[in-house]
């Protein structure tokens, strides 16, 4: 299993600036390769290369970069035509596909470019690295993480390390090959039941409430708001600061909700059984302020989290079909829609069980997971004795 681990840099005035013309000349060099990707129509990694590399070289970029940006080229040309298939840039005359199909792919000025043996070194025991730019060599530049990042980097760093600056801070996103731990054989399942008053329900008694982020975040629209509104140049620089500021929260509370749920399912021998929530987007209807909670919150993230988490851990995951969860009785299995009396409470008509709402989809989705994982189970019945 891939996974990414961040580590902070700390580079001098003088390696920062020349970290800084590296990505710029490595970026200029992405759109000139771009460009001639696009007017010759050639998308394929080795016949670009003889067009492009005697360029690249002579404009000063190392050979490991110039190969290295030519594949991150030819890999945007690729995504660009899946999205187009896919339908995800609308139909054959639509304005979005007509304008992405008429012009090459630009990269960004600071976009992140990628390292790996050829032009960059680590040397964990010191906590520093080497990296080879336009300027020269730069070595002992120091980067600082968490020991639980720095373990995982000593022993499972493998591969590419992307180079990324954001507001000024240097960052390295390394990544390592983490073996997966073996699959136990669950005891039952965990549902989880995600939501914006609750931002996760598990069967098991775990709740996570979503007021005090939603409160937070209503208080930040507030504030850009404001200082949008003001538009000085000191308001600006305090947007500036804000910035990301929102989604760095909420990614640390995705974290602390999947590792507190992976951590319950691991010691008590149980799977996670999570809602296939792909397109709840376009098929969910809201009024608009609903709408705003809704696109706000990073559901697939803290599903990405726990599904990461799991595999880990050792831990089964499944995703199930959440059609009626929200309706459907736990105990009698009986669906109505007026089951759901509000938010929080939910009355059964048939059998007339009272519960919390929320926990009593999360017991309906742990029922749907057991039914998942026994459709897809390998049989453990004895193969038969051949007769005599």
């Amino acid at each position: 299993m891939k996974i990414v681990v961040p580590v902070k840099l700390l580079p001098s005035p003088d390696a920062a600036q020349a970290l800084r013309d590296e990505l710029a000349g490595c970026n200029a060099g992405a759109n000139y390769v771009s460009e001639v990707a696009f007017v010759n129509g050639t998308m394929r990694e080795y016949a670009l290369r003889k067009l492009v590399y005697a360029e690249l070289r002579e404009r000063g970029i190392k050979s490991a970069a110039a190969q290295q940006l030519i594949r991150r080229v030819v890999d945007a040309y690729a995504t660009l035509r899946a999205n187009i298939r896919a339908g995800n840039l609308g139909k054959k005359d639509s304005k979005a596909r007509a304008k992405a199909e008429s012009k090459p792919v630009v990269f960004r000025k600071d976009a992140a470019q990628a390292y790996d043996h050829r032009n960059m070194g680590w040397d964990i025991d010191v906590q520093t690295v080497a990296i080879t730019t336009m300027s020269g060599r730069l070595r002992g530049i120091p980067f600082v993480c968490s020991p639980q990042q720095l373990k995982t980097l000593a022993q499972y760093r493998k591969g590419e390390a992307d180079l990324l600056c954001k507001d000024g801070t240097w960052y390295l996103y390394a990544t390592c090959d983490v073996p997966e731990a073996d699959q136990c054989e669950p005891a039952g399942f965990i549902g989880v039941d995600l939501g914006i008053v609750n931002i996760a329900t598990a069967s098991s008694g775990y709740q996570a409430a979503g007021r005090k982020l939603n409160q937070y975040r209503k208080r930040q629209l507030g504030l850009r708001k404001k200082l949008q509104k003001k538009g000085t140049k000191s308001a600006k620089r305090l947007l500036k600061k804000q910035r990301r500021k929102e989604s760095r929260r909420a990614k640390d509370i995705n974290h602390c909700i999947s590792k507190a749920i992976v951590t319950e399912a691991e010691r008590t021998a149980r799977g996670i059984s999570l809602e296939e929530l792909k397109g709840i987007r376009e098929r969910v209807r809201l009024r608009k302020p609903q709408r705003v909670a809704l696109h706000s919150w990073a559901f697939a993230q803290l599903g990405d989290f726990i599904a990461y988490k799991a595999r880990r851990a050792g831990v089964p995951l499944v995703y199930v079909d959440p059609a009626y969860s929200s309706k459907e009785c736990a105990e009698c299995g009986h669906i109505d829609r007026f089951n759901r009396i509000d938010q929080a409470r939910f009355i059964c008509r048939g059998c007339g069980v009272v519960a919390h709402a929320d926990r009593n989809a999360s017991r309906v989705l742990a029922r749907r997971g057991q039914a998942v994982w026994d459709a897809g189970r390998k049989s453990h019945v004895p193969a038969t004795r051949p007769q005599v």
